[in-house]
């Protein structure tokens, strides 16, 4: 299966780098959030409409491979009362479970 992520340039630069992708969402680590925000596809225009429409830096969209990634993936909620579910990467992103980068 397929799950995206909205990324700066820079950030993926520094995780083709050393291996690992540690950023939940902009402004957010993986160690403040605890998982890493991803999306199905028919979700990531609204996730950029929503977050990144003001970002100015390159973004990037990292497609992921779940059978790929070393870390456990859920399907849930991303707040109380919001129906809608969304892909959660428990854990870092290793770098070769992307397997396309797409600039947006």
């Amino acid at each position: 299966m397929k799950i995206f992520h909205i990324a700066l340039q820079s950030e993926w630069d520094d995780a083709k780098q050393t291996g690992s992708y540690t950023t939940s969402t902009r402004g957010r680590t993986l160690a403040e959030e605890g998982f890493i925000h991803a999306s199905r596809a028919d979700q990531v225009q609204g996730v950029r409409d929503a977050f990144y429409a003001d970002v100015v830096e390159p973004l990037v969209l990292l497609v992921i491979d779940t059978e790929r990634l070393t870390s456990p993936v859920v399907e849930e909620s991303p707040a109380e009362g919001i129906d809608e579910t969304f892909p959660h990467v428990y854990g870092p992103i290793n770098a070769d479970a992307v397997i396309e980068v797409q600039p947006l």
